[in-house]
């Protein structure tokens, strides 16, 4: 496993708010305890991605899960199965925020509880990882961030991109120049599987009159009859998910701006269609989005568009390209610089003119564009890849590193709340977009609505 590295915040990722919150921080006193001593974890919402959370912050050896919550009493007991029977487990989260034994949590809920739990931890005085989106809807997000602000919590978004070794690799060459001016970016996440379209298993005992809490897991969502699939495939409902663009968009913004140092676009647009899982779900399997980022001291002006699609008809796949004047870097597994000096020239009309201007055209143009050098026939752009992480690696380990060595010395994180809500602001202007038919304007500053 190659080294550790502790991403710090950006003053472009925070914009003006990160000073009350990095007082707030210092204020709190350091963790009086030894190396050797755990951070006692709980975890909250035991689903595929929150125990994929548990495993990946226990395997950094510097915590420990102490307790778990769901309302799958199934997913309760494999807790204790692979974290021992003395873990206090429970369906109701408020008992786990109201033990003193308990330094941070894990929130692996449906995005519906994001916001309201991660307000109320942090309130609790517990530390908090929050997988991603931050929030269900555009109106939960400030609260988020006043809560951290106020409370001086460490907080973080799970969205592992931003700590990331080839990420960061991508950022020092975006900062570089090397691609020249930047114009415009591409970037995609397509899948080709059942469970890559959210069609989890749903187990035998499913049973909203012993073993599934139907009614807490509801919380502020439109009440229903019992439906295990809602229960169990909620990213397939817009009661309790986000669907395409909270899912996967929002780890495309959140790469994007940890790349460019970007705090969000001005206006989204998003068109796309439920095209092959029919399957009762409420959101769309293809979903297409284009966004306007305003020039910043950081980045020119530039537009992006983003892709993800579910029936992809291949391997899953996803990345950026980002276009620039002088070259375009791909980031995926690798990052990659593809270079090749434009072609200047007095365009084909040249060839209506007669001979002695033709000539006199051409001559113009080779002395104001000198000919660069020539690539040799069957010979396309200059491609070099420039990093490749080690064979293993894993950023997500990374990531719950990172959460857990901010826990002891209290320094802040990149994927903050105010970073977390401008990820997570136009993955939820894109549904906006999709469902109310019309591109959305923004204002990723003051991280709202334009009026």
């Amino acid at each position: 496993m190659t080294t550790r590295r502790q991403f710090l915040g950006t003053a472009a990722a925070t914009a003006g708010l990160g000073a009350p919150l990095l007082a707030a921080q210092a204020a709190l006193p350091e963790k009086k305890t030894s190396a050797n001593d755990k951070i006692h974890i709980a975890l909250i919402g035991c689903g595929g991605m929150g125990q994929g959370d548990a495993h990946t912050s226990t395997s950094t050896g510097l915590t420990k899960i102490v307790a778990a919550c769901d309302c799958y009493d199934g997913r309760l007991e494999h807790m204790k199965e692979q974290y021992g029977r003395d873990i206090f487990t429970t369906r109701n989260y408020e008992e786990i925020l109201a033990r003193p034994d308990i330094d941070a949590v894990l929130i692996g809920t449906p995005d519906h509880w994001h916001q309201k739990i991660s307000v109320d931890a942090m309130n609790a005085k517990k530390d908090v990882y929050c997988e991603k989106p931050m929030v269900q809807h555009v109106d939960d997000g400030m609260a988020v961030v006043e809560a951290q602000h106020k409370t001086g919590r460490i907080f973080q978004v799970g969205s592992q991109r931003v700590s990331s070794v080839i990420y960061r690799k991508a950022q020092e060459i975006f900062r570089s120049g090397q691609i020249g001016e930047l114009m415009m970016v591409e970037a995609w996440w397509d899948r080709n599987s059942a469970v890559g379209a959210w069609e989890y298993a749903v187990p035998p005992d499913a049973d909203p009159s012993s073993t599934c809490d139907w009614d807490r897991f509801q919380g502020r969502a439109p009440k229903t009859a019992w439906d295990a699939h809602r229960f169990f495939r909620w990213r397939c409902y817009r009661d309790y998910g986000t669907g395409v663009a909270g899912d996967l968009f929002v780890h495309l913004f959140s790469g994007l701006h940890f790349i460019t140092s970007s705090t969000g676009p001005t206006r989204a647009f998003a068109t796309g269609g439920l095209r092959f899982w029919d399957d009762g779900r409420d959101v769309p399997d293809v979903l297409l989005g284009l966004f306007d980022y305003p020039k910043t001291a950081a980045h020119p002006a530039f537009n992006l568009v983003l892709r993800v699609n579910f029936v992809s008809g291949a391997e899953e796949s996803s990345g950026f390209r980002f276009v620039g004047s002088e070259g375009i870097m791909t980031v995926g597994g690798t990052v990659t610089l593809s270079k090749q000096p434009a072609e200047r020239g007095p365009g084909y009309s040249i060839d209506t003119f007669t001979n002695a201007m033709q000539a006199r055209i051409k001559a113009g143009y080779e002395a104001k564009y000198p000919p660069a050098p020539h690539t040799p026939a069957g010979m396309g752009a200059n491609v070099e890849t420039v990093f490749r992480a080690p064979h293993g690696y894993s950023d997500h380990y990374d990531h719950h590193l990172n959460f857990a060595q901010s826990i002891r010395s209290r320094k802040p994180l990149v994927e903050d709340a105010v970073f977390g809500f401008r990820a997570a602001g136009p993955a939820l202007l894109s549904n906006m977009s999709y469902f109310e038919g019309h591109p959305v304007e923004w204002d990723p500053i003051a991280m709202k609505l334009k009026a």
